[in-house]
Parts: structure tokens; sequence; C-alpha cells
């Protein structure tokens, strides 16, 4: 990957740019809207959000005031999890497309596979969920389907019923953490693996050997991070509302890491912490 433009392939064609702005975190309003606007400014075309952060009207508007043809960017958000089911889930789809103000969506995710109010039926509630996402897809409503959070065991009651197969997989994908069982079943179907949280949520920052490995490359912390992340295959969603940062942290196409260098960061066991159990989470 040599620049923001550069993109990955998912199964069915569709070209989704190699780095993309998260917006975790960004309260709607007037903060996400300049974040947003910068990072489209500053050359990302991939902005990914979800019903769950509540900024998806900042998003939309950023997109609206940002000068860029609707066409040149790849807009992403997910499902929350009070809205699984089929009924359900066309009725919040609807919702987004309202927020946003767009006449498509680039990617829709399954936010999380085993919400708390689906607990003793997630299996049949997800096969209801993805019969919404794909009758939105065939209606080219949506370009691209897929899901975050899952592991293997949450896609195979998904592909069972399931007549086309996710295209993505958002799971946290960090120094550290790498989910290594996770990400090779999901390229084992095909799947294309985001990357959020690809700074640690911060705590890399911290981290002796991090900055260490800064000093040698001459570059941030969190360029190593994204570097290191699009090096391994994955497709990194950095987050920051303060603009120098935002531009820096698309600045990561002019070195490479060295292959021990790659391998030295993903063995960082724990050096964040670890993601969240899905089948634990309490939302």
């Amino acid at each position: 990957m040599k620049s923001l433009t550069d993109s990955y392939q998912l199964s069915n064609g569709v070209e989704i740019p190699c780095v993309g702005f998260g917006t975790w975190q960004m309260p709607n309003g007037e903060a996400a809207v300049s974040s947003v606007k910068t990072a489209i400014a500053t050359g990302y075309r991939h902005i990914d959000t979800a019903q769950g952060y509540d900024n998806e009207e900042s998003v939309g508007r950023a997109v609206k005031e940002s000068g860029v043809k609707r066409e040149e960017l790849f807009i992403t958000s997910k499902l929350t999890n009070s809205e699984h089911g089929y009924e359900k889930t066309l009725a919040a789809f609807e919702g987004t497309m309202k927020k946003l103000d767009m006449g498509y969506l680039d990617l829709f995710l399954i936010h999380w596979p085993n919400p708390v109010a689906f607990r003793n039926n997630w299996h049949e509630v997800n096969a209801e969920t993805w019969k919404a996402f794909e009758e939105l897809y065939q209606a080219k409503r949506i370009r691209a389907i897929g899901i975050s959070n899952f592991h293997q065991r949450h896609i195979e009651p998904l592909l069972k019923t399931a007549t086309i197969a996710p295209m993505v997989n958002q799971i946290r994908l960090c120094p550290g953490d790498t989910q290594d069982e996770v990400v090779a079943y999901c390229r084992s179907q095909g799947m294309v693996l985001e990357a959020y949280s690809p700074l640690g949520v911060g705590r890399i920052f911290e981290v002796p050997e991090m900055q260490a490995l800064a000093q040698k490359y001459g570059k941030s912390i969190a360029q190593i991070c994204i570097r290191w992340s699009l090096q391994m295959g994955f497709l990194p969603l950095p987050k920051s509302v303060t603009p120098s940062r935002i531009k820096e942290n698309a600045d990561v196409f002019g070195f490479d890491l060295s292959e021990d260098d790659v391998k030295f960061i993903a063995a960082l066991k724990g050096c964040v912490g670890y993601s969240l159990d899905p089948d634990k989470i309490t939302l």
C-alpha cells in the first residue's frame, strides 16, 4: 500500500480504501464534523461510523461540506445491538440513511454477535438480521455487507443460513492483540480484516518497546502502529480529533518496517490489553 487511496478488494469485487478514519467516541456536533472534514481534506476516503456512536448526522454533514463527491468516498456504519432481527434491522438501516442523508451505504456491519438482549437466541436472531442485510445488498442500498467482533463460533452458524458470505470482519487488532485464530479463519472465508483501535486506545504510547521503534524509524508511535497494521494485511481505522494527528496518522506510506520488527510488534502480547469477549459484553 502506497497511499490512502490504495485499496483492498472485497470478495464481491468492491474496492475498499486501505486506511479508514474512525469516529468512535466523537460526540455528534461541530467537533465530529470538523474532524471528518479534516480527514477528508487530508486524503482519507474511507470513513467509519456506527449507529451506536450517535454521530452519523455529523458524518453525513461533513461529507456534504467536504466538497468531495459522494461516490469518491467509502462510508461504513454498523447495526446497533438493540436492533437485531429482520424488521428491526430494516427500520434501523432507514434511520441510518436518514441521519447520514445519503442514497446508499458502502458497507454495513453487524456490530456485535451476541448482545445481552438476544443472548438466549442469538443464532436465530443473527440469521434474521443477516437476511435483512442480504436484501438491502441485493437492492443495491449497500455495496458490501459484513460483521464486527465475530469469532469463528459466531460466523459458522451464520454461514449455515446465509446466501451471501460476510465480506469484512471488523475486530480489535493492535500490537500485542492480534487475534490470530479469528484472523486465520476469516481469511479462509475470504474476509478482509478491519482493525479498530489500532493504537490500543492510546495505551500503546506507554510501551517502551514501541517508543524505541519510533526512535529507530524516526516516526511517531502512531505511525509505526498504522504501518504495522498495513504490513500485517489489516485495514486500520485510526481515530483522532486533533488536526495535526489526523494528518500524521495518514503519513504512513513513505517507509517500511523490517520483517523482524513486524513480528516483534505482533509478539508484544498483552501490551495494551486484550479485546472483549463478545459473549460477555453487557451492551
